[in-house]
């Protein structure tokens, strides 16, 4: 049976990515019988480029995956060379860890509500400092050049890139690398960059790629935070897809292909900033340029990692705030009074998204991770890890931005016969949720002590007596802190639910989002806090599970 696991994940990733680009390509060039499109013309890339504010809108999403991955990437590089193999280091790791489970769209929501004229910043220095007894009228939110936006995605990549960086440490010899560059007269950070970044980056660069393609292509993140007027490619595509017109499928579809095309720009303008890191790091090496003082970097990477922290969780503590608060006038710090009226109020429309969220995304959770679990052991079958095409295959929709696939991925299901089913959201949730729960559990797999399955087989056991009864159990806390990841990556799925569930399947995120256009943060901060608590309460149920297992087992809870 564990023979064709590995078969059964490839499917379920590349299937709806190599359909969906089918299905998105086609109508772009105006092939659609369903619709009248019975040859192939370029008439919808005509009227997609005709559209007004087009180029702003590209260019955009175009600075949004360049910036995003750029400051995130220096941001990583900086504070993992200046402060590794410190306390400081592990405190701030524990600190910054938790920003992994909390979905994009609530961290936008709670930036917003940082940030914005009348947030929590503005009433902290008003009117003592400010002198303001009413909101500036400032653009913050929603600028016309995308700064809020690109802010939003940076604090939750920065994370995404520290944990990946994490995970490629023990590969490389930091220490011994750390001393013999501190012995020939370099800085903590030149001597990190030099010596051991190089190897990290390669093990970590599909994952910036990945960061790429998302930043460039985010449509709940844009809707929250980005600029209006016009708005960011991504939203603006859902925006066409929408149309009760259904001609603009066409329009919908080429500006997808152009959003793929927007991608790729992204990625080849990375991969010549690559090249320009590359010899500028070469030149200062052959010039000898040891960069002795650092105390400076240093510092203000830290001091940048933790307001990236801070950011984050001072968010989700306003939208907390706001989802119990009466009357809140500015520039008072706390509201004058605390109610539970707006939960209330809102528990009759946040019934069905809630279960549809949760019954979702347990589902594509659990049959993610029986796949994966099937992959790593036949993989422990054949003595094989797997090969550079595996983790191509298991990077790819991660790498090719959703809009580029899901949109012809929908024209396929509707022509199908297949509407907006339960388990067809499912499925399509899987594609994103395996790739998140195979990276989580396949070093803690590998990195299992062989010695037991011996031992095992020494007293007659069988290989699935073996897995089931001595592997599984040793790995409970891995396997449930993937698959609390895998759930927290199903919960903040906002693009593949709008198309898929065609507005009668709706989640927390899509109605956070949908009601981020209104003006009531009461409302706003309750399904922004709903949002992020169910990831929150999925990794509290992986750690207590193991605890109460496990708690007259010494040796494994610290397993």
């Amino acid at each position: 049976m564990l023979r064709f696991a590995p078969a059964i994940a490839i499917a379920v990733l590349a299937l709806p990515v190599i359909g969906g680009l089918a299905g998105t390509f086609l109508p772009a060039f105006g092939y659609l019988p369903a619709l009248g499109g019975e040859s192939l013309s370029l008439e919808p890339f005509r009227i997609v480029l005709a559209q007004s504010g087009l180029l702003r809108s590209c260019g955009i999403a175009l600075a949004a995956g360049v910036v995003t991955a750029a400051v995130s990437t220096v941001l990583v590089a900086l504070f993992v060379g200046g402060w590794s193999q410190t306390w400081t280091f592990r405190f701030i790791q524990s600190l910054v860890s938790p920003l992994l489970a909390v979905p994009h769209a609530a961290a936008a929501f709670g930036l917003a509500f940082m940030i914005a004229p009348s947030g929590f910043l503005a009433r902290l220095v008003s009117p003592w400092a400010t002198g303001w007894d009413r909101p500036p009228d400032w653009l913050i939110v929603n600028d016309s050049l995308g700064l809020s936006l690109m802010l939003g995605l940076i604090v939750k990549e920065v994370p995404f890139l520290l944990l990946m960086t994490l995970a490629a440490l023990p590969q490389v010899r930091l220490a011994a690398s750390t001393r013999l560059s501190a012995s020939l007269g370099y800085g903590r950070v030149s001597g990190f960059l030099f010596t051991t970044w190089p190897a990290i980056y390669r093990q970590i660069r599909l994952a910036v790629f990945a960061v790429i393609a998302f930043a460039s292509s985010a449509v709940d993140v844009a809707f929250i935070l980005g600029p209006t007027t016009p708005s960011a490619l991504p939203v603006r595509l859902v925006q066409w897809m929408n149309d009760p017109e259904l001609t603009s499928r066409f329009m919908a579809s080429a500006g997808a292909v152009l959003q793929l095309g927007i991608t790729l720009a992204a990625l080849l303008v990375w991969l010549l900033l690559e090249r320009i890191g590359r010899m500028a790091v070469m030149h200062f090496c052959g010039e000898g340029r040891r960069f002795g003082t650092d105390r400076a970097i240093r510092h203000v990477a830290l001091t940048l990692v933790v307001l990236t922290a801070l950011i984050v969780f001072g968010g989700l503590a306003v939208l907390a705030l706001w989802s119990v608060s009466g009357l809140w006038q500015f520039p008072n710090i706390l509201p004058d009074t605390l109610t539970l009226r707006g939960w209330m109020r809102s528990m009759p429309q946040i019934a069905d998204p809630l279960w549809t969220t949760v019954t979702v995304g347990f589902a594509s959770t659990a049959l993610s991770a029986l796949i994966v679990i099937g992959s790593l052991a036949r993989e422990g079958q054949v003595r094989r890890a797997g090969n550079r095409w595996a983790l191509f295959f298991l990077y790819l929709p991660l790498l090719v931005p959703q809009a580029g696939f899901v949109f012809g991925l929908k024209l396929f299901l509707t022509h199908g016969g297949v509407g907006a089913t339960w388990m067809a959201l499912v499925l399509v949730h899987m594609v994103f949720v395996l790739p998140y729960v195979f990276l989580s559990l396949a070093a803690p797999w590998r990195a299992f002590d062989p010695r037991y399955e011996a031992i095992a087989a020494g007293l007659g056991k069988g290989p699935w007596a073996t897995l089931l009864a001595i592997r599984l159990p040793m790995l409970s806390r891995a396997i449930l802190v993937a698959c609390a990841v895998g759930f927290a990556v199903s919960v903040g799925q906002y693009l593949p639910t709008v198309l898929i569930g065609a507005g009668r399947l709706v989640t927390i995120t899509t109605e956070a989002v949908a009601l981020g256009s209104g003006g009531n943060r009461r409302v706003v901060g309750i399904y922004a806090f709903l949002q992020m608590l169910l990831p929150f309460l999925g990794f509290a149920f992986a750690a207590l599970v193991p605890a109460l297992l496990f708690r007259n087992r010494r040796a494994m809870k610290v397993a």
